[in-house]
């Protein structure tokens, strides 16, 4: 016993403090960087820019970064515009230091401008290009390496390469550790109330409409999260766990409408393929091209990407910062004692991937303080039909509004305006209950870490 451990320990120490082929680095900046591009470039094909951040007088914040605005319609479509060109020069290896960067701030900084439309899929590429900007990429098949020779390097430190398999780990793992619940694996819930509505499909819809269909679906679904990165990482399995990846994304992506992200966590899967795997996919790419390589270069041409030891001692200290952060974060929802999906405390930013079915209706009044005579708020004069929809089920973001309506009044000339709501949310299925204490006057709370006791208890356990 002591001697494997012995082992594994070895191994680890080994894979973090050894070097090896650039090819991995090469292949994952390649694809990261096109998929940027491609889903910047969709997003402003399907007019989503101008609906989401242009359109709405009023955007829900990510609480601590409420200072984050949303610019004029000329600024939205500038920073679009400069995501894609910098994405692009990342995924060609063009100034790689800067438009890295410059592709993690623009990403992060456009998302904090609604949290309407948080999906855990933009928290990923978020930290991912964060990521990026600290492994070295660029070394080789890249403008940079042409450009500046002596910047070539086909070896680099192991753990450039590692960090992004364990930021994909991370992923797998927490959600899978999230479908470890009653609803999920006892009760097949939300996947018992979605898949019947896909009873039309093309030759499976009928299968869709089969309750085992929805347990066999949610069991499988934890089994794959919690195995799936074990079965990548020992060679034996990588080929047949690559193929259940690719099939679980694309029947996911098939199913329910998450935009690129199957497309995200296959291609960014890859990382885990062999140095070699990499190398020669990219000279099958060059000989295609009609760019011819050295083979033997793979081999013999060895030259180690070197960093200054003490800027190489301050990016290993961050690094190990970024990942206790990533596993402490996650388990933040463990601090209250109230239902999870209900209040949701702790929900977002902890891989929770589509383990919940809410719907609700917000209806909000307002009178001012010491006056009986109050006023119905008629939400779409001032939200979107998606921002309503979020708004019922999401209790920092009715407490937003709340504060939002009460300055919109008072600027009107009310005094001390009062704002109270009588919710109802349904959540997997269950009769609908009152969500908000209707006698709170919502616009005197601030939203902090601390429960969120004027939000009911969960009324069925």
């Amino acid at each position: 016993m002591l001697m494997a451990i012995r082992n594994i320990f070895l191994s680890l120490k080994n894979s973090f403090n050894g070097s090896c082929h650039a090819a991995p680095l090469i292949s994952i900046r390649i694809f990261f960087g096109l998929l940027v591009a491609f889903s910047t470039i969709r997003f402003l094909a399907l007019g989503w820019a101008n609906e989401h951040f242009i359109c709405p007088d009023f955007h829900f914040k990510y609480f601590g970064f409420e200072w984050v605005q949303v610019p004029g319609a000329f600024w939205v479509y500038f920073f679009h515009v400069a995501l894609i060109l910098s994405s692009l020069c990342v995924a060609f290896g063009f100034l790689y230091r800067f438009t890295s960067i410059i592709t993690f701030l623009l990403f992060t900084y456009i998302q904090l401008w609604d949290a309407t439309y948080y999906l855990n899929h933009y928290y990923f590429i978020s930290l991912f290009a964060l990521l990026m900007t600290i492994v070295p990429a660029h070394v080789s098949y890249s403008i940079d390496a042409y450009m500046q020779p002596a910047l070539f390097a086909n070896r680099v430190p192991s753990w450039t390469i590692n960090v992004l398999k364990l930021q994909l780990a991370i992923v797998y793992i927490f959600a899978g550790i999230a479908k470890l619940n009653a609803p999920w694996l006892l009760e097949a819930l939300p996947l018992k109330i979605w898949l019947p509505s896909r009873g039309e499909y093309f030759l499976l819809g009928p299968l869709f409409e089969q309750e085992w269909v929805a347990y066999l679906f949610s069991w499988v679904g934890m089994f794959y999260d919690l195995a799936i990165v074990f079965l990548l990482v020992n060679i034996r399995t990588r080929k047949f766990a690559f193929f259940l990846v690719v099939v679980f994304h694309l029947l996911t992506r098939w199913l329910f409408p998450i935009g690129v992200f199957p497309f995200v966590m296959i291609l960014m899967t890859m990382i885990f393929f062999s140095p070699r795997w990499h190398y020669n996919w990219q000279q099958r790419l060059l000989s295609f091209a009609g760019i011819t390589t050295p083979m033997h270069r793979y081999i013999n041409r060895f030259r180690s990407y070197e960093w200054n030891a003490i800027v190489l001692k301050g990016i290993k200290m961050c690094v190990v910062l970024f990942f206790i952060f990533q596993l402490l974060f996650p388990l933040r929802c463990l601090l209250y004692s109230d239902s999870l999906f209900w209040k949701e405390q702790g929900y977002r930013f902890s891989w929770r991937v589509m383990l919940i079915e809410k719907a609700g209706d917000a209806t909000f009044f307002i009178n001012e303080k010491g006056k009986e005579k109050k006023g119905e708020v008629y939400n779409e004069e001032f939200l979107t039909a998606q921002q309503q929809k979020q708004l019922a089920i999401q209790p920092d973001f009715i407490l937003q509004y709340a504060h939002f309506l009460k300055n919109h009044y008072e600027d009107k000339g009310m005094k001390d305006v009062e704002v109270r709501t009588n919710t109802f949310v349904t959540l997997n299925g269950q009769p609908s209950a009152l969500y908000i204490n209707p006698n709170v006057n919502l616009a005197e709370i601030e939203d902090s870490w601390a429960a969120r006791n004027w939000v009911t208890s969960y009324p069925y356990r």
